[in-house]
């Protein structure tokens, strides 16, 4: 009988034995920290905020940002960060291109605006609404007003895609901001409006406005850590509270029927379609939840400067917060977080630096171009890409693959 010809004979060649995959840093974190079981990610991740808590008490040197307040460049990133994982939820898990976001963050801090400040004919801090409480108050207030115009936006636009949905979006931003400008007999147009509420917690008689007055300067010879806070440390923590609460939220809502939806919309919406997924309801579920957060984190800026005025809510801005998903990793929600420290410290950081007379803070829009184009030449999807998993049963299927031999699974060896 004749022999069959090796396949070297045949043309085709053995395979060859490649060497270790290199992997990056991020993605080693990345499979430590998905080896790791829940408690022991709680108790790595609760010290890991402990320490990011007490970053404004104790700035170290080499990050510290000579030309300002740190503390009130920390304040500012963590409403910037929640701005980006609202903005994550619609862009990056969605894939809804949204942008007029900004708009959102405006609607938010207006509505606390208008129901706290003197300067406006709808302030109720006379009537139902108590001056100590009356921001607290208004966050959901807030919340709920921009779901709404999230509805009221999503509806009619949604079944848009692509650059028309982009080109609607951003024409909300606008709307909303020349709505602030030109409606003075409400919003007080560009004069703006001031003296908006915030939290009326720990007054004293050395500082009556209490922990989130801008008066609160703090005591930084003092061993009290609260003491030793200013208004922008405190600020600072109850924005990553908000961030931590949204995050748990958003967390659970990637891993339900609802993120696995907004996964096969972002992949390919016809596909979605033909499988049988409502993609109109799901998108506009992303818009409203996005929206949500987006007027949570304008509430939480209207209280933080208390003053208010259209300038603060123009295009500019809105690119910005699109910058933080994009260079941060569009779907990765820790991933825009970074983006959004980036975006807020780098420029505060460099504001200290001159070079020929100039700040280079003053020069912060050509850094965020440079680092755009650069990112999106080496890395497209980000600085932390998202890792596509399987959302449901993720962990079991991920210790069945990395079982060891020795090991059982339902007693079967």
């Amino acid at each position: 009988m004749a022999k069959s010809p090796s396949p070297e004979q045949r043309g085709i060649q053995p395979p060859v034995a490649e060497g270790p995959v290199k992997r990056g840093v991020g993605d080693q974190l990345r499979t430590w920290w998905a080896g790791l079981s829940r408690p022991a990610q709680w108790g790595v991740g609760v010290p890991a905020i402990i320490l990011l808590a007490l970053l404004p008490l104790f700035p170290p040197p080499i990050i510290d940002t000579p030309g300002t307040s740190f503390s009130g460049v920390m304040a500012q990133f963590a409403m910037t960060a929640l701005i980006a994982v609202g903005l994550n939820v619609v862009v990056g898990q969605a894939g809804l291109l949204d942008l007029g976001y900004v708009g959102f963050y405006a609607v938010g801090a207006y509505t606390v605006g208008l129901l706290t400040s003197p300067n406006s004919p709808w302030n109720q801090t006379d009537g139902w609404l108590k001056p100590g409480w009356a921001w607290v108050i208004c966050v959901p207030l807030a919340i709920a007003v921009t779901a709404v115009s999230g509805l009221i936006l999503g509806t009619p636009t949604l079944r848009l895609r692509g650059d028309y949905l982009a080109i609607v979006t951003l024409g909300f931003g606008e709307i909303v901001r020349l709505l602030a400008e030109n409606l003075g007999d409400i919003t007080n147009g560009s004069l703006g409006l001031s003296r908006i509420a915030y939290p009326h917690v720990g007054g004293t008689e050395a500082n009556p406005g209490g922990h989130f007055s801008s008066g609160n300067l703090g005591d930084k010879n003092s061993g009290n850590l609260l003491d030793r806070a200013n208004s922008g440390a405190w600020w600072f923590w109850m924005g990553m509270a908000f961030v931590i609460i949204i995050l748990l939220i958003v967390g659970n809502l990637e891993r339900s029927r609802v993120g696995r939806a907004f996964v096969a919309i972002r992949e390919d919406e016809d596909v979605a379609e033909m499988m049988g997924v409502p993609t109109f309801k799901f998108k506009l579920w992303a818009f409203m939840i996005g929206a949500g957060i987006g007027g949570m984190s304008g509430a939480l800026y209207a209280g933080q400067v208390q003053f208010i005025n259209p300038t603060g809510f123009n295009i500019i801005n809105s690119m910005l917060f699109l910058c933080a998903v994009v260079i941060g990793g569009q779907g990765n929600k820790l991933g825009v977080i970074v983006g959004a420290f980036l975006i807020v410290y780098l420029p505060n950081r460099f504001m200290s630096v001159n070079v020929g007379g100039q700040s280079l803070g003053e020069y912060k829009y050509l850094f965020y171009g440079v680092a755009l184009v650069v990112v999106m030449i080496f890395r497209p999807q980000g600085l932390f890409p998202v890792r596509q998993k399987l959302l449901a049963y993720g962990r079991t299927v991920y210790r069945a693959v990395h079982r060891t031999p020795g090991e059982t699974t339902g007693g079967v060896r």
